[in-house]
């Protein structure tokens, strides 16, 4: 009989090139050989657990086979942490949604709080994992390492994070009260004819899509200006295709067209509405026409309307931009925009594994622009300024007639 010395050599020469299954069978082989007190004298030899010897002792007794190219039985061996403990993902993404950042031209997304944190926070919350773990789970959900980029100009304001944490309170209230929540934005003006759209797409080799060779197009050709309404509760998105002028009643005029086709039916009992929206442009904290216009609209439809901006030169935190925008780019990469139709096709068939659902309408109506609201006007618009930065944060209620 074979001394554990001998075994030992035996397993240490033809261990490296057999798999988890041929090692668990020629362990179980010589077990049965060795008879009693086998299975204890080959586990200390191989470094194998008795019940994986016994597992492959059972094996070979019953001649039962793996399909092919498995080494153990289907289920069988450990289950994945987010299946152990189902929560975690969630716990997870709790933490960093505050602080998630956003590319209106790109679907990653990406976190500033290192790995470690988040686990040390995760097993303080109940959900024990390692640093390690977590970063395999951000890879695995779309998160990626992101170096700074210099491409804001001016210093941030001092109370900056303090609205992310008040515009954060303002949506988790809402939300739980079932209000709807959205946010706002116009994506970049496109050009509409022949021109080049960054990107690639799947085509015969050598057979590119061929398209002006120059991107100067005079004040004759038409541009469309795609107003984004994203629905922070259900995961819908609205997009009002503009072709005259992003304003501020055209920016309103997009989030009533978002409330008549699906918000009034969605959520038919609310008396309130939020809007995130950024802190310039047609939906500008400074802009009396947006204000007016959202006046008008709190009038229509009953409902007070609390506006939340984002702090100047931070418009890319906005849901709208990487929970929509991006996703709508990676949609149409690559494709000329030859006309109106061609965009508000593309845009509504933009869809993501998480179940976005896009809506699109084209908006021929006029806008223009130079349109001056009198300080009358604004005094018979009925805002309450928030206690906390009231430029930023503020209500309009309808007006009783």
């Amino acid at each position: 009989m074979e001394t554990s010395l001998e075994l030992e050599r035996k397993f240490a020469a033809i261990w490296p090139i057999l798999d988890e299954r041929t090692r668990r069978i020629m362990a179980a082989n010589e077990a049965l050989f060795l008879g009693y007190g086998g299975v204890s004298c080959v586990s200390r030899a191989s470094g194998l657990s008795r019940k994986a010897i016994v597992g492959g002792m059972t094996e070979i007794r019953t001649g039962q086979t793996l399909p092919s190219g498995r080494v153990r039985r289907l289920g069988a061996g450990r289950k994945r942490i987010t299946v152990r403990d189902p929560r975690l993902l969630v716990a997870l993404e709790g933490l960093i949604e505050n602080g998630t950042r956003g590319d209106p031209e790109t679907p990653l997304r990406w976190t500033c709080k290192s790995t470690r944190t988040l686990a040390t926070e995760l097993s303080k919350q109940k959900h024990p994992v390692c640093h390690v773990k977590v970063g395999q789970i951000l890879r695995e959900q779309g998160y990626s390492l992101q170096s700074n980029r210099k491409t804001e100009e001016g210093d941030d304001h001092p109370d900056r994070d303090a609205q992310f944490h008040h515009i954060n309170a303002q949506v988790t209230l809402a939300l739980a009260a079932g209000d709807p929540v959205i946010s706002v934005d116009t994506k970049k003006k496109e050009l509409i004819g022949n021109y080049k759209n960054d990107g690639q797409q799947w085509r015969p080799s050598r057979n590119p899509v061929k398209t002006n060779g120059h991107d100067f197009p005079g004040i004759d050709v038409a541009r469309a200006y795609p107003y984004g309404v994203y629905d922070l509760g259900r995961n819908l998105g609205f997009v009002n295709v503009g072709t005259d002028h992003d304003t501020g009643a055209f920016a309103v005029a997009s989030i009533r067209g978002w409330w008549s086709c699906e918000g009034r039916r969605l959520y038919p009992q609310v008396r309130r509405m939020v809007i995130t929206a950024d802190g310039g442009g047609s939906n500008g904290y400074r802009l009396r026409l947006w204000k007016l216009s959202l006046q008008q609209l709190a009038d229509e439809t009953g409902l007070s309307i609390s506006v939340c901006h984002f702090p100047p030169g931070t418009s890319k935190w906005n849901k709208v931009e990487h929970r929509l925008f991006s996703f709508i780019s990676s949609n149409w990469r690559g494709e000329p925009l030859l006309d109106y139709e061609t965009i508000v096709n593309l845009i509504a068939r933009t869809t993501t594994a998480k179940g976005l659902k896009v809506t699109c309408r084209l908006d021929r109506r006029k806008y223009p622009t130079g349109r001056k609201v009198t300080d009358e006007e604004m005094k018979g618009v009925n805002l309450n300024r928030n206690h906390f930065h009231g430029e930023w944060n503020y209500t309009i209620h309808p007006r009783v007639t």
